[in-house]
């Protein structure tokens, strides 16, 4: 049973919705080291568990929230869950990551992970707490925002905020929009794909998890701790990506994403980017220190707007993919509206990104006469309108006219206007937006996105050699970089820890998973078991039906420059040569992306060749 091996509390949580039954379910060591945790494990599950054919929406559809191995020790960012699930934008595999202390008191409470099935007749959340767990009525809850849900909670079960870790979801959730994102602790967003939407069809309004009085019991808590300080070292200085968007900006190397991709050309005066820097905003706004586990890091603090129209409103302090959206890819330039708008999109619980997108598209619509004022409920949708973007969020959260149609996301908003305001439209033809830079500058996050099995990325630039694998112009280095670094994430995102503090060290990682739980791990063992999870997802995704004709960006979001540093440099003529070279890297067939016999037999998966073959 795992409660004998280090590193584990020893078993899963199984919520059954339908029945509102609770059990116990357990995994042998071995299935413990070859799937560790989080994602690992999620994806195990994923592809046992789900029927091919199953939508998103299918009460059969399970979602899967796990910690792992290092969770709540004492390497630094161990609150870090993984959530798994079919995903409501691609329809297909989903894993994606919030920091917190969730995945810390879930361990510390009894429990490694949950796994969620069924849909309840009533909207419940769920308590858990020293091996414990209770489903009670949420119908209270319905309509809250994902901030104060988790403070009605403690509230009720009489606890502070530094002693329950709450997971909830907003009205976007409730009501089914299809990029509703799961929110942790306020801020912290496990939401790519859909995941609210997901919890929200099974009427899932909430998990919290107290702090517990069980420890993680470690082979060796010396030497993790030495590994812990070690990591601690190189993360002491962090202070999070929040002056990304003026960095960015003043660089000159086009990465910020602006007006929808329609330009790479930002037009802001000096001193409304400087109000975008860092020091101005933790010089300015009122910072509120609320850490995620164990961790040193100087950034995701709470922060009150401290003047202006939307003066004393307690936000999450915005990080750059947040500014980047509700700042230059919308063209608005004021800095405070960009950081109320990003606490706005989190309340309602909506994974900002495909909702940066699909503010930046309606405006480029408005703008070029695709869509009139009476198209979109009487707002005049213009180039930084704030006051019509607040409006077009809350209609979409609550599906309210013009809302309804946008709450399916980009790509089916855009497909069912149609016409020319189709090909503005910025996505994956599975269905997701990608995150927040202007990937035409950046190919090895394009590719990435497009062809991940996730919706979202599954690689990181920073994983790259810049000039190899992620500018413009490298075609066959770009798609060598993404096929020889994939599964150094989905390792990561096992093991139950955050990634701006583990910095996807194989060996180091591999050092603390070794004192940790006693075996004699390495880094090759974690990168098996990256692609493991890879190539269960890639399988998942082929039964479900979504092969190689989805690998391919939408026409703007693989459009060529028009301006700026790279104008004129397009990675759609080398498509074709770059899924080929990657699919062959990857040990895929290159007709079809299907894994190959023989690589799903070097990974240990030979029971599912016969599944796709």
């Amino acid at each position: 049973m795992s409660k004998q091996v280090n590193g584990y509390a020893g078993k899963f949580l199984r919520v059954n919705l339908t029945s509102e039954h609770l059990s116990n379910t357990t995994f042998n060591e071995e299935t413990l080291r070859k799937y560790l945790g989080g994602t690992g494990i999620g994806s195990r599950i994923l592809y046992d568990e789900i029927p091919p054919k199953a939508l998103w929406s299918d009460p059969v559809n399970r979602v899967t929230i796990a910690s792992g191995p290092l969770g709540g020790t004492s390497i630094p960012g161990s609150g870090t869950i993984s959530i798994v699930t079919k995903g409501a934008l691609t329809n297909g595999a989903t894993s994606v990551q919030a920091n917190g202390r969730f995945g810390a008191y879930l361990k510390f409470s009894g429990f490694d992970g949950i796994i969620i099935q069924g849909q309840a007749k009533r909207w419940l959340y769920l308590q858990i707490e020293d091996g414990k767990a209770e489903l009670k009525d949420a119908n209270h809850l319905l309509g809250l925002d994902t901030y104060t849900t988790g403070d009605i909670i403690r509230e009720e079960l009489g606890r502070k905020e530094i002693d329950m870790s709450v997971i909830s979801i907003g009205p976007a959730g409730e009501n089914q929009v299809r990029f509703a994102g799961t929110f942790v602790d306020k801020g912290h967003s496990a939401s790519h794909n859909g995941t609210g939407a997901v919890i929200g069809s099974k009427k899932l309004k909430a998990i919290a998890a107290a702090r517990g009085g069980e420890r993680v019991e470690v082979k060796d808590a010396e030497k993790l701790n030495a590994i812990g300080l070690k990591f601690r070292e190189r993360t002491k200085d962090y202070r999070g990506t929040i002056g990304g968007v003026e960095r960015g900006q003043r660089s000159g190397q086009g990465t910020l994403p602006i007006k929808n991709y329609s330009t790479n050309v930002w037009t802001i005066a000096d001193e409304e980017l400087d109000k975008f820097s860092e020091p101005y905003i933790r010089g300015h706004y009122e910072p509120r220190r609320s850490p995620c586990f164990g961790c040193p890091a100087n950034h995701s603090t709470m922060m009150v707007i401290p003047e202006g129209a939307y003066k004393g409103m307690l936000v999450e302090e915005p990080e750059y993919e947040q500014m980047a959206a509700w700042g230059p890819v919308i063209d608005n330039k004021d800095a405070a509206a960009a950081a109320m708008l990003s606490g706005l999109n989190d309340r309602l619980g909506f994974e900002n990104n495909e909702a940066g997108w699909l503010i930046g598209w309606v405006m480029e619509c408005y703008d070029k006469g695709y869509l009139t004022k009476d198209d979109i409920g009487g707002l005049k949708a213009n180039w930084g309108n704030i006051e019509a973007t607040k409006q077009l969020l809350y209609m979409t959260a609550h599906r309210q006219g013009f809302g309804d149609v946008l709450a399916d996301g980009v790509m089916r908003a855009s497909q069912k206007i149609g016409g020319k305001a189709a090909e503005c439209a910025v996505y994956t033809m599975k269905g997701n937006s990608p995150r927040g830079h202007d990937h035409r500058t950046t190919w090895g996050e394009l590719f990435d996105t497009t062809i991940s099995n996730t919706g979202t990325l599954e690689t990181h630039r920073m994983l790259m050699d810049p000039k190899a694998g992620n500018e413009p112009g490298n075609p066959k280095e770009t798609s060598t970089a993404v096929a020889i670094t994939k599964g150094n994430m989905e390792f990561e995102d096992s093991i139950g820890t955050c990634r701006f503090n583990t910095m996807t060290n194989m060996m180091l990682i591999a050092e603390a998973i070794s004192a940790a739980t006693g075996w004699d791990y390495t880094a090759e063992e974690g990168k098996t078991v990256g692609l493991r999870s890879v190539n269960l997802m890639k399988a998942f995704n082929i039964r479900t039906g979504i092969t190689r004709e989805q690998d391919y960006p939408s026409a703007r979001y693989g459009s060529t420059h028009i301006d700026g540093k790279w104008k004129g440099i397009g990675i759609m003529p080398h498509w074709e040569e770059m899924l080929d070279n990657y699919y062959s890297l990857m040990g895929w067939e290159i007709a079809t992306s299907k894994p190959l016999p023989e690589t799903l037999k070097k990974l240990g998966l030979e029971e599912i060749i016969e599944d796709i073959w």
